[in-house]
């Protein structure tokens, strides 16, 4: 999710923090869908954990290959798609799965080559249709922390100005004010 502008999330929690940063930048996380998974090798352990938390909160998976391989050896369920060119007319692809509005979120650390080109056909598809896109495993760890959060917590969105106004209320500095 990696873009030209700048937003932030302010909460007592990380979680809800995060959560609302994406809101603000126009990114809602989903609470429920399906999921798509496609790492780097360098990346492939450290999503095992982070995609069983999803599918334990209801998301189904799709995964490339060698991801589908680490996941379902981990005790990930997940469904086998095609990447992007492995099929003629690219049909069955995760390209076509994004087009068609069946993918909520998805999770692509590309590596290079193929795989590069691929996650920039996947990553404009799914920004022009409003799909949420992660780019590294930080970010994806993050993420759902703030989709568990969206499931149990309540909370709103206020302003800047709003929240600055409830600290000078209080009592507490706000830095360039007087």
């Amino acid at each position: 999710m990696r873009s030209t502008g700048e937003v932030m999330g302010i909460d007592k929690h990380f979680d809800t923090a995060f959560a609302k940063s994406q809101l603000a930048a126009n990114n809602p996380l989903p609470t429920a869908g399906k999921v798509f998974v496609s790492v780097a090798n360098r990346d492939k352990r450290a999503v095992i954990m982070p995609v069983k938390r999803l599918a334990d909160m209801g998301f189904s998976v799709v995964s490339t290959g060698g991801t589908a391989d680490v996941l379902r050896r981990n005790g990930v369920a997940c469904e086998q798609v095609k990447k992007i060119g492995e099929t003629p007319q690219e049909k069955g692809t995760i390209l076509e799965l994004v087009e068609a509005g069946e993918i909520s979120l998805i999770i692509n650390t590309p590596s290079g080559g193929d795989a590069r080109s691929d996650g920039y056909e996947i990553r404009a598809a799914a920004t022009s249709l409003g799909i949420p896109v992660i780019t590294t495993v930080a970010e994806f760890g993050a993420a759902v922390q703030a989709i568990e959060a969206l499931g149990q917590f309540e909370w709103s969105v206020s302003s800047l100005q709003e929240h600055a106004a409830r600290l000078h209320e209080a009592g507490l500095a706000v830095a360039g004010q007087k």
